[in-house]
């Protein structure tokens, strides 16, 4: 994500965290220094999480430039219907898979993003993914694996 959205975003995630902080600060710097070491803190922490998620994202994509041909197609067919059970899931697990197995975020951080416990964020991704197994494997016929008439 880049641009003015992620801009917002990162404003908004350092004022949260400013708030929750704010019992924390002690007096010793000016509150504004304060505040831009928390908000450099903010956008590390956010730049290490995204480039774990890119090097997982970029792995997983050289190992699909590097199947056959129709390893591929089934690959994307996979792809294409996981994105569609994504978009059935009920808004809150939707959101805690998305921040947790795509953007990397752990259940902590999670929970505070989201004002609810880490172990409410853990039992929504788990029903997720429970969710998501059930939706793939009907869109499959009870497999995940391709149907049969797709088999090589």
């Amino acid at each position: 994500m880049a641009g003015p959205e992620a801009a917002d975003e990162l404003t908004q995630d350092v004022f949260v965290r400013a708030w929750q902080k704010l019992a924390l600060f002690r007096g010793e710097s000016s509150f504004a220094t304060w505040l831009h070491r928390l908000a450099v803190n903010v956008i590390i922490e956010r730049f290490r999480t995204l480039g774990t998620a890119r090097a997982r994202f970029l792995a997983d994509s050289e190992a699909v430039l590097e199947m056959a041909p129709a390893a591929r197609t089934k690959h994307i067919d996979l792809s294409m219907d996981l994105q569609a059970a994504i978009e059935q899931l009920p808004p809150g697990a939707r959101t805690v898979f998305v921040l947790h197995d795509v953007e990397g975020y752990r259940h902590d951080e999670i929970g505070t993003i989201l004002g609810v416990s880490p172990g409410t964020s853990k039992s929504q991704l788990h029903r997720a993914r429970q969710t998501l197994r059930g939706l793939l494997m009907k869109r499959r016929g009870g497999s995940l694996d391709p149907p049969s008439e797709e088999r090589a």
